[in-house]
């Protein structure tokens, strides 16, 4: 019979409904039931689209002598990482302090006060390369604990003040200049593939955050390396195999330095991150093929991760039912063969097909499959042709088993889609794109915002199928859904967004922020841990703490709000800390240093909506690439109207009874224009 998460909404605790493991939820009534029973608890942390925690379910979890013994010695919590990530950034911190690595599965022992006192990620079934088999695990943590109580309690409090020890304190630092910025483009040098684009070797994720920022630093500063790095990065994924050549999106990374074999996972996070920056290549370079990747991801998005209300799903698996043998193996859906092409296309087309996609006898991937890239050296063919091969091979593979969805909406994935969305959109004169973002922000309004009276307004971080999760957002929610809705806001002109934003943000600088000026993941209000959790790298998304930085500066760019731009700078103080030292884990960070820097500059359009010309300012602002430029479009002011809906519109009127726009930056404005082309210079914008 199904266990204790068989109510849950997360698609990943759903998942683990039906195993013989008595699991519970992470709630105050299991670590109750740990203390009552004297026993310890087991935490199992995962994501719905993770393959080795598909794998340990299977083998262990599944398992019914290993759950009967975990039943009998253990309370057995599983949490869903992408909904609990203040559970798993605590643990996961101990676990790295205590190991050196971390990853998923994450499995962790813990005393009844949530203590933790043993670590690891997945265990296989037998003992195998090293590692001891579960079981062998759950025995002798059960001897430790029976047997040497004191000890397991010294080592768990030892743990804890450890982990108490290691507080940041960044926010005393200062903020980063042009120095820092430039060092830390040094060490990006340093670290980059030549032959390959990307960072460091295998394996290789998608440097989406870092590519943000040479882009930035380019604009800021037309070092033509910083340009070339992103241009040739970008070229070489979305040519690989971690670009999906048929459906479009990415995967999750590459196992290979060359962007050959992808983990076939692929994240909402990831495919919104990577269309902005695409979108933002074409903006810089006019590259035909930033225009293509951008479209198709923005379009893989809306086909494939777009819920019946309107939000973005989390994830595909990476795993799905191979249509031969019948089991899921990684890269079924997508894996191709020259025979299985011949049959699909016939001769002609199929061997074109393979020397195209790079499809050999031999293969890319595993069992002489391969998985569909771009290679430089391919054949120059028809586009014509080559459309038609590709809509054909994706008729065929809609008929595969499609990979597991998992459809729980999270609050800050949205926001990131939420901008991609609405820049694609306007950039590329697709307002079917725009729509989308709006019903997107329109779900987390609805849906994920409660301001009830009588207590504190919240975000919460989930939701699944229109019905809100239990747990509160984080400040990545915070961060990353304001930064949505400031860019729907520049491309829609309605400034609704821009104070829903102004409500988030001010929360973080309530319930949120240091005295110092650094910025922790969890409210002040919210559950208490063994520690309060504070991450101010940028991994695979943007930290909340930067997150936080970006949004803060932009909307006090929007509003002259001092108190947002002095947090947005005191919370910058990390990017001087980590910067020169780490670039490739601070990149979000070190983009919004960039912005900081130029200003950023502050953009006002004013005109009569059905009026063309000020469509062509709109668009033209919009194409800036002026770091982190804030745009705000509506109707002319004069001076007795008041304040409308933005504040940077007020007091601006037409020039000449025509449209104009006003560009400000560091206290001073330039002469309004009334030309597209003088705003375009005006903003550094190269007009693709």
């Amino acid at each position: 019979m199904p266990n204790r998460l068989a109510n849950e909404t997360s698609p990943y605790l759903l998942q683990h409904a039906d195993n013989p493991v008595d699991w519970w939820p992470w709630s105050p009534e299991a670590f109750a039931e740990a203390r009552e029973r004297g026993v310890p608890v087991l935490l199992s942390v995962g994501y719905s689209s993770c393959h080795w925690c598909h794998v340990m379910a299977h083998e262990s979890f599944e398992d019914d002598p290993t759950a009967a013994y975990m039943n009998e010695h253990f309370v057995n919590i599983k949490v869903d990482r992408e909904e609990r990530p203040d559970v798993d950034a605590v643990y996961m911190e101990a676990v790295q302090a205590a190991t050196g690595q971390g990853g998923w599965p994450m499995t962790v022992f813990l005393t009844a006060d949530a203590e933790p006192f043993y670590f690891g990620t997945y265990f296989p079934p037998e003992p195998r390369h090293g590692m001891p088999s579960f079981l062998q695990v759950l025995e002798g943590v059960r001897a430790a604990w029976v047997g040497r109580p004191e000890e397991v309690a010294e080592v768990a409090q030892k743990i804890v003040r450890d982990l108490a020890g290691r507080q940041l304190d960044y926010g005393k630092a200062g903020t980063p200049g042009p120095e820092e910025l430039a060092q830390a483009l040094l060490g990006l040098t340093r670290e980059y593939d030549a032959v390959s684009g990307g960072f460091g070797g295998a394996p290789k994720f998608p440097p989406s955050m870092v590519l943000e920022f040479l882009l930035r630093h380019h604009a800021r500063t037309g070092s033509e390396g910083a340009l070339q790095m992103a241009a040739d990065t970008c070229e070489a994924m979305a040519r690989g195999g971690i670009y999906d050549q048929l459906g479009g999106g990415f995967a999750r990374y590459s196992v290979d330095r060359e962007w050959v074999v992808p983990h076939f996972e692929k994240m909402l996070y990831d495919n919104a991150l990577l269309c902005r920056v695409y979108a933002h290549l074409w903006r810089a370079t006019g590259s035909e093929l930033a225009r293509r990747v951008a479209l198709e991801t923005a379009d893989f998005m809306v086909r494939e991760l777009r819920t019946a209300q309107g939000g973005f799903a989390s994830a595909l698996d990476a795993d799905s039912e191979d249509p031969l043998t019948g089991e899921h193996v990684e890269g079924a859906y997508y894996a191709w063969t020259p025979a299985r092409l011949r049959e699909v296309l016939g001769e002609d087309d199929g061997a074109l097909a393979a020397g195209y996609f790079g499809v050999t006898e031999e293969g890319t991937f595993e069992h002489g499959t391969s998985v569909l890239q771009l290679p430089q050296d391919g054949p120059a063919v028809d586009a014509e042709r080559i459309a038609g091969i590709r809509e054909r091979l994706l008729a065929a593979r809609a008929e595969r088993p499609a990979p597991g969805r998992d459809d729980k909406v999270v609050a800050a994935w949205n926001g990131l889609a939420i901008a991609a969305l609405a820049e694609c959109g306007a950039y590329f004169d697709r307002p079917d794109l725009v729509e989308r973002a709006t019903e997107a922000a329109d779900l987390l309004v609805r849906v994920h915002f409660d301001a009830a009276a009588g207590r504190a307004p919240r975000l919460s971080r989930t939701s699944k199928d229109g019905r809100v999760g239990a747990n509160a957002g984080v400040l990545e929610d915070y961060g990353d859904v304001a930064e949505g809705f400031l860019a729907l806001a520049a491309v829609t002109g309605e400034g609704v967004w821009l104070e829903f934003a102004g409500f988030l943000l001010d929360l973080v600088l309530d319930r949120f922020a240091a005295e110092d000026g650094s910025l922790y993941d969890t409210a002040h209000d919210a559950e208490q841990l063994i520690r309060r959790p504070q991450d101010p790298t940028d991994t695979a998304a943007p930290s909340g703490w930067t997150a936080a930085a970006g949004a803060l500066l932009s909307y006090a760019a929007h509003t002259g709000s001092q108190a947002h731009r002095t947090a947005a700078e005191r919370a910058l103080g990390v990017v001087q800390a980590l910067g020169p030292r780490v670039p490739r884990f601070i990149g979000h960070g070190l983009s919004v240093a960039e912005a900081l820097l130029d200003g950023p500059r502050e953009v006002a359009v004013v005109g009569h909506p059905e009026d063309p010309a000020r469509a062509a300012l709109h668009r033209a602002a919009l194409l800036g690439t002026a770091p982190g430029a804030v745009v705000a479009v509506g109707l002319p002011q004069p001076a007795e109207g008041g304040e409308g809906e933005f504040p940077l519109l007020a007091e601006r009127t037409l020039v000449r009874d025509l449209p104009a726009a006003y560009v400000c930056r560091h206290f001073v404005c330039a002469r309004p224009t009334t030309d597209p082309v003088e705003l375009a210079e005006q903003l550094g914008a190269v007009r693709p």
